[in-house]
């Protein structure tokens, strides 16, 4: 069994910025998380942050983020969302690249599984993209370790029918890219941008979204984006019979109502 943890909008931004435009304190956030992450038994193989790594793409706030991972115990796979530099992240973090422009896609295989990370940002756009240069990357990556499953990162989910265009990729992407990953053995997407637990099978591949480390929004308002106070994570685990995502949430705190101890549980029948 792979264990993998998948965090989404971080929204990290350094405290001598005054950043107006965040609703919650995202620093302490990502410290509490990090700070559950390390307490997991059994730890977890690899952390995924798919992307809104800061809020304003800044060189200090990928310097925090920088130092809030260097003692996790486990690889950390990042991707960028539209609220990232590709200058600002390459600044502060090594191994991914001497073109501080050139999108981010890698990929690695870690615990039985081929990671593919895709980079959706486009440069002053709340939508995403993919370009061609990273769909040629794409196949030549699938060509490789033919005989994993794959789980494909990218901030962006796909776009499909009854979604606003800014939700996710466009429909000429989105579609390529259904094409390209089609009988490639992709377990999942991991996503994030909307701010919301969501689950949606796609051409028969689960894309996985989670509230993410900022704020949500109310699901139910049809018309406004209504923005709330939420937090959470996903954790994921992936075995022969399948992949199991468990929404945790974070904040707000719940209140404990009750508690069965495991002996019980145990004995359930």
């Amino acid at each position: 069994m792979t264990r993998f943890i998948h965090l989404t909008d971080l929204h990290l931004s350094h405290p001598d910025l005054r950043d107006a435009h965040l609703y919650s304190d995202t620093g302490a956030t990502m410290a509490e998380v990090l700070d559950r992450i390390r307490a997991l038994d059994p730890a977890p193989d690899f952390v995924v942050l798919s992307g809104d790594l800061t809020n304003q793409g800044d060189t200090a706030s990928y310097g925090m983020l920088h130092d809030m991972l260097a003692d996790l115990p486990m690889p950390v796979v990042p991707a960028l969302g539209n609220h990232d530099t590709r200058a600002g992240f390459r600044a502060v973090f090594d191994g991914f690249g001497a073109d501080p422009d050139r999108p981010l896609f890698y990929h690695r295989v870690l615990a039985g599984l081929h990671v593919i990370v895709l980079d959706s940002l486009i440069p002053g756009r709340v939508s995403g993209a993919i370009d061609p240069e990273q769909f040629a990357a794409l196949k030549t990556a699938l060509d490789l370790q033919a005989g994993l499953p794959r789980v494909l990162v990218c901030h962006h989910p796909p776009h499909t029918d009854g979604t606003l265009p800014w939700e996710g990729l466009n429909s000429a992407d989105s579609a390529r890219l259904a094409a390209t990953v089609q009988g490639q053995n992709v377990v999942a997407i991991l996503s994030g941008h909307v701010h919301m637990n969501r689950v949606r099978l796609w051409n028969g591949i689960p894309v996985i979204v989670n509230t993410g480390l900022h704020a949500t929004v109310d699901v139910l308002d049809p018309c406004d984006m209504a923005i709330e106070e939420g937090t959470g994570f996903a954790d994921c685990r992936f075995a022969a019979d399948g992949l199991q995502i468990t929404f945790v949430p974070h904040a707000p705190k719940r209140r404990v109502l009750g508690r069965i101890g495991a002996t019980v549980l145990q004995g359930f029948t």
